[in-house]
């Protein structure tokens, strides 16, 4: 408990008291109030941030744990075969560093040294710069991706693996196919895993600093200093020195985070679902 506190309530706690002072020229640190709080609410920036990651979230996540899956599904199945090569194969990613992993992709993306311009270069043709400002978001989605994919397979295998094996003779006893298995009994064995992977998704989409940060020396001119809100609370504390703004920004994607994960969980978990 101790160190629980110390190392997760006390930087939270000090961070709602920063987001309430403002250094000014004259006067220093000073309270402001709710005035940081305010002026995140009308700051274009921010709200352009939060868009970037909300839509990275509505469309990367469903794809990642569909992906995700379908691979847990096809191991389980026992008809798959090398199940255990597919199985550490598929994982292997996750064990890539974010930071090595964006550069390893940062390098394949590169139409002057990479993979891209390479393909370019040997059928002569033009492929889009995965790094232009079109593409961009999309290029870190499939390193995301690309990195999670085993981590959430690896939890709807185990939750697989635990069905109990009356379940599955009871559906043979009715006749049920593969597929009507999967619907009937899979799916709903493992509704709670896929709701902690999705809850575990959704804080990562909003938390999505590694990959941009990295990419931003690769493509500055489709990265920039808010391109998502953790990217923004950095720039702000460590380049603008606004740390008590920074804060105040840091406090509300904490609390959008929450919310939406926690009406994840609300509907994910509901009996009639």
């Amino acid at each position: 408990m101790v160190v629980f506190a110390l190392v997760f309530l006390a930087p939270i706690a000090y961070s709602i008291y920063l987001s309430f002072f403002r250094d000014k020229l004259v006067g220093g640190n000073s309270f402001v109030g709710l005035e940081n709080y305010q002026r995140a609410m009308a700051d274009p920036q921010f709200w352009q941030a939060l868009g970037r990651v909300g839509l990275f979230l509505v469309v990367q996540v469903p794809i990642m744990l569909g992906i995700a899956l379908l691979v847990a599904l096809a191991i389980d199945s026992g008809r798959l075969y090398g199940r255990s090569f597919f199985r550490i194969s598929i994982f292997l990613p996750y064990a890539v560093p974010a930071v090595v992993a964006t550069l390893m992709w940062g390098f394949m993306y590169g139409t002057r040294f990479g993979l891209v311009g390479n393909i370019n270069d040997a059928f002569g043709i033009t492929l889009p710069n995965p790094l232009s400002p079109e593409l961009v978001l999309a290029s870190i989605g499939n390193i995301v991706t690309w990195e999670f994919i085993g981590y959430n397979m690896l939890i709807f295998y185990s939750a697989l693996r635990v069905i109990p094996h009356s379940l599955y003779e009871a559906a043979e006893i009715d006749g049920a196919g593969q597929l009507r298995v999967i619907t009937s009994v899979k799916l709903p064995a493992i509704r709670g895993a896929m709701v902690i992977a999705t809850i575990f998704s959704i804080i990562g989409s909003f938390q999505l600093f590694n990959e941009p940060s990295i990419l931003q020396s690769l493509a500055p001119n489709a990265i920039t200093t808010y391109f998502t809100p953790n990217l923004y609370t950095f720039s702000l504390s460590f380049a603008a020195q606004q740390h008590n703004y920074a804060a105040t920004v840091a406090i509300l994607m904490g609390l959008v985070t929450m919310v939406i994960a926690y009406a994840v969980q609300l509907r994910g978990m509901r009996k009639d679902v």
